[in-house]
């Protein structure tokens, strides 16, 4: 009898910006690392992080993720952390010109995805190289989104 695979415990998704998908046409992705204090990660391990309202640049060859909420851990009251500081991402310098070329030669965004800790315990970032969606592209993406609505549950009713 072969065995089952087990479900990772140690992946764990901890922030998802939903709403990266339907404001931005996402072309290519690209995984990477984050430079975190110690209370950050403990909050982080609590489920207390937002990055909906934040985005990733590169500036003088290095990546930084700008205006991400990591709550305060309370129990870290005289050693806490900075709740909306810029966290240095680590990526390769090779990924790192090409991000670069994206944002300012080709006019790209850069948005973060998800924040993650993956199997191996670490946090990780999941950045989206991005084209923003004008009003009409917008109304598309739903107008298909609904279709297929009706089209999954005109097949669950007929069989």
């Amino acid at each position: 009898m072969a065995k089952k695979p087990k479900s990772d415990p140690n992946y764990k998704v901890i922030a998802e910006n939903r709403r990266a998908r339907y404001d931005y046409a996402i072309e290519d992705d690209l995984e990477c690392g984050i430079v975190l204090e110690g209370s950050e990660v403990k909050s982080l391990r609590k489920g207390g992080s937002n990055i909906a309202e934040s985005y990733a640049a590169v500036e003088n060859g290095e990546l930084w993720l700008v205006n991400s909420y990591i709550a305060p851990y309370e129990q870290a009251k005289t050693w806490g952390h900075e709740e909306r500081r810029r966290r240095k991402l680590l990526a390769s310098r090779k990924e790192v010109a090409r991000l670069w070329n994206a944002t300012q030669r080709q006019g790209m965004t850069l948005v973060p995805l998800v924040l993650y800790f993956n199997h191996k315990g670490f946090v990780k970032l999941k950045i989206g190289i991005a084209k923003g969606k004008k009003t009409q592209d917008k109304r598309e993406t739903e107008a298909k989104r609904d279709w297929n609505r009706q089209k999954a549950r005109l097949l669950r009713e007929r069989g």
